[in-house]
């Protein structure tokens, strides 16, 4: 064991003790408050120290134990700070712990009216869900929390950023009518904007995709509604592709299919995302009976 460990046991067992004089009758009467104070700042050293030493979880239980002390004594903006504190160290060794010091600053930061501060914490908890493919349900649901918090705080472009995580996530789960529902009203959105008018191609790109996971037709229908509200998306190569992906699906042409993605990706690199739902809708291709 380091010396800073050491240190830090020592300290912890310093907090233990005052609290246990704060509850002494003559601790009652004569600075018990002083005594939580002063329990609060040995954690909060020990915290550090274990950190020092990178034993996550014993800081972690070090700035839980100052969390509920702040919260006992009715400092809860502290409380929030020390609990974000716990978390911190607990997602280096175990999310799910470190989650639970997260929802709890949430809870506060929502009794105060803290919202903006409740949404970045959601987002965070988002993010941590969202490394593990078996979480993602979970990453969804805490970035739509996020979502709808910023939106009530008037930070739209915030807001937008998590619902665009929802939509990539819900395709990537074959949700793909929440991922379409998204990206349509997120483009909607950009179009309302000269800044952000132009992103709007990626999202009725993204949207066009998922509706051809679907659908065939769907497809062909939607890319035309978008042309309409953004008459700029015929002249782009994203419409082209997916006018062109439709025409060999409905043609039965696999491999013009795989061909008009090659010449596509030649010039504009695809992400994974795209890589797997435009895989996805081949593989349905391949199976399908009526191309054998």
């Amino acid at each position: 064991m380091g010396d800073n460990e050491e240190k830090a046991l020592q300290l912890m067992a310093e907090a233990a003790k005052k609290l246990t004089q704060q509850k002494s009758f003559f601790g009652m009467l004569f600075g018990s408050s002083n005594k939580v104070e002063e329990a609060i700042e040995c954690y909060q050293r020990a915290g550090n120290m274990f950190k020092m030493s990178k034993n996550w979880t014993k800081a972690g239980e070090c700035f839980c134990e100052a969390a509920n002390l702040h919260a006992r004594g009715g400092s809860r903006h502290d409380a929030g700070i020390a609990y974000v504190d716990a978390s911190n160290c607990y997602k280096k060794v175990d999310v799910e712990s470190a989650v639970a010091c997260l929802l709890k600053s949430i809870d506060i930061y929502t009794d105060m009216g803290r919202f903006t501060m409740a949404a970045k914490y959601h987002q965070s908890i988002a993010e941590m869900y969202e490394g593990d493919p078996n979480t993602l349900q979970k990453a969804i649901e805490q970035y739509e929390k996020a979502a709808d918090y910023f939106k009530g705080e008037e930070s739209t472009s915030s807001a937008n950023k998590c619902l665009l995580k929802v939509a990539q996530y819900a395709a990537q789960l074959e949700d793909y009518e929440k991922a379409i529902s998204i990206y349509e009203q997120v483009a909607a959105t950009s179009l309302e904007s000269s800044l952000l008018k132009y992103s709007a191609k990626e999202y009725f790109f993204r949207a066009a995709l998922c509706h051809l996971s679907i659908d065939l037709l769907n497809a062909q229908h939607a890319i035309e509604k978008y042309c309409q509200q953004y008459p700029a998306f015929q002249d782009c190569r994203e419409y082209k592709l997916v006018k062109v992906l439709c025409e060999h699906l409905e043609d039965q042409n696999i491999d013009g299919f795989t061909d008009a993605i090659k010449d596509y990706d030649s010039i504009s690199r695809l992400d994974q995302w795209y890589t797997t739902i435009l895989l996805r809708i081949k593989k349905a291709a391949d199976e399908d009976p009526d191309l054998r």
